[in-house]
């Protein structure tokens, strides 16, 4: 039996994007500024200091291995479940895909990850509005910037970076052509945003609505299986 220690840091003190520290810095400024003016205010200061440093955080994740598996791009909730076709800069033709959309909200961690192993065929980036993330239509009015995934056996699928309405931000580190692995990282949004993957056809779910999901450790799709997509209640 394989035993992996978990170390406190990974809950306490997880590691930062690089893009974390500048902003802590100037939570933490202006915090000091607020405990001069009125300590209370800098009680409050130092709360959103401490948010900033969980939103910036950049945990280790454990990525199952199998070949085939798609894991989620973010962590949040599994928001939506449904077709729809794939965003139109991608070129990817108008047949409805089965999309899966997660929500992440201000508190979770806001590190993408890549779903599935292969390569990036292309990488579109298209300005628009910040709606609020959670509302259908953000798919196809907000900001956002798309990826055209093509895995090792040859199946293409796509994952969206969704801004939010408080999102002003997308950060992707990928490139046409590259090279990518299950669960490596390549992107960030500020502060509260959406992902959507779209599946291949004849791929089925393994979430639900309604399910958490952490990234590059939540299996979202099998492209070796043929099960049946999942139902789940509230209980």
């Amino acid at each position: 039996m394989k035993v992996i220690e978990i170390p406190w840091q990974r809950y306490v003190l997880p590691p930062l994007h690089e893009e974390g520290p500048r902003f802590i810095a100037v939570f933490a400024a202006i915090t000091a500024l607020l405990f001069w003016a009125w300590w209370p205010l800098g009680v409050v200061g130092t709360l959103a200091t401490v948010w900033c440093f969980y939103f910036f955080r950049d945990p280790v994740r454990y990525i199952p291995t199998r070949p085939g598996l798609v894991m989620t791009p973010a962590s949040g909730i599994v928001q939506m479940i449904g077709p729809s076709v794939p965003p139109p800069e991608l070129d990817m033709g108008s047949e409805p895909m089965t999309r899966v959309s997660v929500f992440m909200s201000v508190f979770d961690c806001h590190v993408n990850r890549i779903p599935v192993a292969g390569t990036v065929i292309k990488v579109a980036y298209r300005p628009g509005k910040f709606v609020n993330a959670s509302l259908d239509k953000a798919s196809e009015d907000n900001e956002r910037n798309s990826l055209r995934l093509r895995s090792t056996d040859g199946r293409e699928l796509a994952v969206v970076q969704i801004a939010g309405l408080v999102a002003r931000r997308i950060r992707c580190d990928v490139k046409d052509g590259q090279t990518v692995g299950t669960g490596e990282r390549y992107g960030l949004i500020r502060f509260g945003s959406r992902l959507d993957v779209y599946l291949p056809a004849g791929v089925n779910p393994l979430v639900v609505c309604g399910q958490l999901a952490i990234s590059g450790e939540t299996v979202i799709a099998d492209l070796n299986s043929a099960e049946p997509q999942r139902d789940g209640e509230k209980i």
